[in-house]
Order: structure tokens, then C-alpha cells, then sequence
């Protein structure tokens, strides 16, 4: 499986850093792309760099290079996350506006009809918002807002985003034990 992995701006780059992780135990091709503004959330936020989110993805694209194999319909991507998301992403992804490699590549999963799951993480959401968002929903994009279940008793906030990021990878079919599912 190869999978796009998105980060852009908005708070919860904590997401984006643990989905590279579980991808890259997995085995699991990525392909990297990261807004200057996610570049800036993810070190300040997590304290991670850019070199070290280069080292947890198989490959690294610069946001600025519209030319990088991902921003194409014939590279042969399976899905992409968008972890997190912010509301300008949301914006242009829903609206078209492909002005960055990572904008452009989403614009490329959802003409070539395959699956993008974008995780928003913005509280309250406004109407534009919202609307944005049923834009992206109506035409098959997974909203999936970063917003952990207690059923299962978390007990860190590791145990938060695991089941965030377990339930992202549910929504692209990658079998996956990092939450306790209902029932089991």
C-alpha cells in the first residue's frame, strides 16, 4: 500500500507524527508533504523537525514543488491522510484551490476517486467551516474530526491519539490493534 500522508498548520500535529510512526512499523510506503505552517505547529507542538518527519516517511515532497510525483493522476497513491487539517486546507482542498503541492495531491485522490480522510482539528467550527466540510463529505471524503472516544478508558493522551489514528486507518483499510473496539 502506498498512502500520502499530509500535514498541514492547524494544532494536533501530534496526529500526523504518530500516523508516520505506525505507518513506517508497518512497512507501509509513505509519501510526505508538509506546510510551512505544519513544518512550524509540528516543532512547536511536538518538538519534532522537519528532518526528523523526513526520517519517519519513506519519501519527502516540498510543498512547493508542483512538478513531485504525488501532484500526478498516474502515480498510483492508494490514499491520503490530511493529519491535521486545518481550516485553509479544508478551504482549498473543498474549493479547488490547488496552490500547494499538499492541496493539489488531495485535489488529485478525490478526481482519481480513491480515498482521502482529512482529521480537522479546530474548535468552534463556523459555518464556513462546516460547510466546507459537507462540500468534501458529499463527494466521498472521510471527515474524521480528532475527536477520541472514553468508551474504551484511555489512560494517556497516547492512548488519545492511537485511537485516532487507529480509526483513520480503519477508514483506509489498514488493519490495525491500536484501539479497543466496542464489543471486544
Amino acid at each position: 500500500m502506498r498512502v500520502i500522508v499530509g500535514i498541514s498548520g492547524g494544532s494536533g500535529a501530534i496526529y500526523g507524527v504518530a500516523l508516520l510512526k505506525v505507518l513506517k512499523e508497518m512497512d507501509i510506503e509513505t509519501h510526505l508533504v508538509i506546510s510551512r505552517m505544519g513544518e512550524q505547529v509540528t516543532e512547536h507542538e511536538c518538538g519534532v523537525t522537519l528532518d526528523e518527519l523526513k526520517d519517519l516517511a519513506t519519501y519527502w515532497h516540498d510543498n512547493n514543488n508542483l512538478a513531485a510525483p504525488i501532484a500526478s493522476g498516474s502515480f498510483r497513491a492508494d490514499a491520503m491522510i490530511v493529519v491535521p487539517c486545518s481550516m485553509k486546507t479544508v478551504s482549498s482542498i473543498a474549493n479547488g484551490y490547488s496552490d500547494s503541492l499538499l492541496t493539489r495531491a488531495a485535489d488529485v485522490i478525490i478526481k482519481e476517486n480513491r480515498k482521502l480522510v482529512i482529521i480537522p482539528r479546530e474548535t468552534p467550527l463556523s459555518v464556513i467551516h462546516l460547510e466546507n466540510m459537507l462540500k468534501l463529505a458529499k463527494i466521498g471524503v472521510t471527515v474524521l474530526p480528532a475527536a477520541p472516544g472514553f468508551y474504551n478508558h484511555p489512560e494517556s493522551i497516547t492512548d488519545l491519539v492511537a485511537s485516532i489514528v487507529g480509526r483513520a486507518l480503519d477508514q483506509i483499510g489498514i488493519e490495525n490493534n491500536l484501539i479497543k473496539r466496542w464489543g471486544e
